[in-house]
């Protein structure tokens, strides 16, 4: 009913490609991260969000034709019912259920398990074969609360109150989820952001989500010291370009799940480390396997072998399915 190929899981009876990662006839995809959502697509089935959240990304015209799927819509293609369930990983983000002849195949995306008031809390759907990501599939990855995290943001601003805190966070999801925990702890001020995150903001305060007061970090049209002390929130790229350079004595921090490793933020000058993560750890993928209780799982881009490992011992089925083309743009 659905098998890897080079362009990604497909499913023959339906003729549709999940998250293809090369232009297909018929693609689904599971949210708008560029890893899983490219252009070039001849239709393209997706949750309303992430259709506009591609429509921003690629323009108007990224494929021939699309269809937004409300959240447990049954849509029939070729005989193959899917529906599309939230995910938790960012605004629009779906799990995908695939069912036919009475078998039912959930495919995950990317997903988290913890509160986030930036998108749709994940639902767990009962299935046959759970195919889930493992972004962060290692025993080693605990991610503390992502509140306690930005804290020491916060604590930071109080201890060095001229230097401007520059947190790099990925465009989509994951720099709407840092603003909006900032602004849950209690900052209140003004919070500066790159141009680069602009227009997915807009989107998101559109769509409901209060960010508060933000500003462009445009150093040029500024007074000297409008950023001493501030939070200038951007892509992680922009912090190794002359722009950051220009702020005052700039504090580098950067919100990933990957700065759990020590030696990944020192290798890109990260002075603040901030494990915030939009993808489930090692404890909330087990509880979520536990969950679900499939008879098969499947396991895809990240640490496969270690879940697979562990699903076998716990007396589960299980595969990793090695799909190549999906990176952490929104870890």
């Amino acid at each position: 009913m659905l098998y890897p190929t080079p362009a990604g899981l497909y499913c023959p009876a339906g003729d549709f490609h999940v998250d293809p990662v090369r232009p297909v006839k018929r693609a689904l995809i599971t949210h708008g991260h560029s890893d899983h959502a490219r252009a070039g697509h001849g239709a393209v089935l997706a949750t309303r969000q992430t259709l506009d959240i591609m429509a921003l990304r690629y323009g108007a015209d990224f494929a021939g034709s699309t269809q937004a799927v409300a959240w447990g819509e049954a849509v029939d293609l070729g005989g193959v019912k899917v529906r599309f369930h939230p995910a938790g990983h960012v605004l629009g983000s779906a799990q995908i259920a695939i069912e036919k002849d009475g078998t039912r195949i959930v495919v995950s995306g990317d997903y988290k398990r913890g509160v986030d008031p930036t998108c749709a809390p994940f639902e767990p759907v009962a299935c046959d074969v759970f195919i889930t990501e493992a972004t962060f599939g290692l025993p080693v990855f605990h991610h503390p609360d992502p509140k306690a995290e930005t804290r020491k943001l916060l604590t930071s601003l109080v201890q060095f109150p001229e230097r401007t805190h520059l947190v790099g966070a990925y465009a989509l999801g994951k720099a709407q989820r840092v603003i909006r925990l900032i602004r849950d702890c209690g900052y209140d001020r003004p919070i500066y952001i790159h141009g680069a995150l602009a227009r997915l903001c807009d989107y998101y305060r559109a769509e409901g989500i209060d960010l508060g007061d933000l500003r462009p970090a445009t150093v040029e049209k500024k007074e000297p010291g409008t950023f001493h002390g501030a939070i200038v929130v951007g892509p992680p790229s922009a912090f190794q370009e002359r722009w950051a350079r220009r702020f005052n004595e700039p504090l580098i921090a950067f919100a990933s799940g990957w700065m759990m490793v020590r030696q990944r933020a020192k290798q890109g000058g990260v002075e603040l480390p901030l494990v915030i993560s939009d993808h489930c750890d090692w404890p909330e993928l087990l509880d979520t396997i536990r969950e679900i209780a499939p008879q098969q799982v499947w396991v895809t881009h990240g640490r496969e072998e270690a879940l697979v490992r562990w699903c076998e011992l716990a007396g589960i089925a299980a595969r990793p399915l090695h799909l190549v083309g999906y990176e952490d743009e929104g870890d």
